[in-house]
């Protein structure tokens, strides 16, 4: 049983005629004919009940017709894999978001990205920028969402702007309230960095701006992941991050006075990428390029 034979069927149910779906098909009616009755021959099974006026389904043909109609679009699917794999509408995407601080249109990205291409598998995983760098350059991911330090020659690169630093209070610290926190506000206070070597470039940043502000202030080692938050909402530190999204209820993010800011930049490896890492690529492009645009009409009507 080939797959033409199947759409000879189908198209002969539809048309209840040989003649027509002859017609229809392109083909000989002898032919057709023959290929039915050999389809018949091999189920074992009477399809349609032939008469002067055309052609009618038995109960076995109407049984036959909704499976060969399910066969037929199973094929269709599968026939068009290799056009989406082509075309970015189908794969995989392995992400590396690096943690401490973001880039703040990330959910923006993703959230577009998987509406525009349901069928790819996108893979999120978050860790220290150093971690994740290894895994890029290892091929243990496809992309990765980090600071613009992370960049190598061996890297393709997006540059997604920079975003201000913010400062993490604690709800009893002393500092604690609203409006901006000022470099001479930081002085003497303990800041809470990872002390992690995969989270040295994060580190660093923070020591290089806070240098930059003039600010002697004391880096202080924190625990990983969800406890890192934890030094800050108790009061014991303050902590500097960029575009916030989930905190700790007893944790607020202030501005820094003056404004500083971190580059981020989307890392992957400088070969060529599937077409499903293109299309993230594109739509984080589409996304800077709409910020950028939005920002310059808001500094207008400013």
């Amino acid at each position: 049983m080939e797959l033409r034979h199947l759409r000879y069927f189908v198209t002969i149910a539809e048309e209840r005629s040989f003649t027509r779906a002859a017609e229809r098909l392109w083909v000989a009616q002898p032919g057709l004919s023959t290929q039915m009755r050999r389809l018949e021959s091999e189920l074992g099974i009477q399809l349609f009940d032939r008469h002067p006026r055309g052609a009618d389904l038995t109960d076995a043909g109407e049984l036959f017709l909704d499976r060969a109609r399910a066969a037929l679009a199973a094929a269709e699917v599968a026939s068009a894999t290799g056009s989406d794999l082509e075309n970015g509408v189908a794969g995989s995407v392995r992400l590396g978001i690096a943690t401490g601080a973001g880039w703040h249109r990330t959910s923006a990205v993703l959230e577009r990205f998987t509406h525009e291409r349901c069928a790819v598998e996108l893979t999120v995983i978050e860790g220290y920028g150093g971690t994740l760098w290894r895994d890029l350059r290892d091929g243990r991911l496809d992309a990765l969402f980090a600071p613009a330090c992370f960049s190598s020659p061996d890297l393709r690169r997006l540059d997604l702007g920079g975003e201000p630093w913010m400062v993490l209070v604690g709800a009893s610290h002393r500092l604690a309230g609203v409006g901006a926190v000022t470099a001479r506000d930081l002085h003497g206070e303990q800041i809470a960095v990872t002390a992690h070597r995969d989270g040295a470039s994060y580190d660093r940043a923070i020591a290089e701006m806070l240098a930059e502000l003039g600010v002697a202030a004391a880096l202080v080692p924190s625990p990983p992941g969800p406890a890192f938050c934890r030094a800050v909402a108790d009061g014991d530190a303050l902590a500097f991050t960029t575009a916030p999204e989930a905190l700790h209820p007893n944790v607020t993010a202030r501005p820094l006075e003056p404004t500083r800011t971190l580059a981020f930049e989307l890392l992957w490896r400088d070969e060529t990428e599937p077409p499903a890492l293109k299309e993230l690529v594109r739509v984080a492009a589409e996304n800077v390029k709409r910020g950028t645009t939005t920002r310059r009409a808001l500094a207008a009507v400013a």
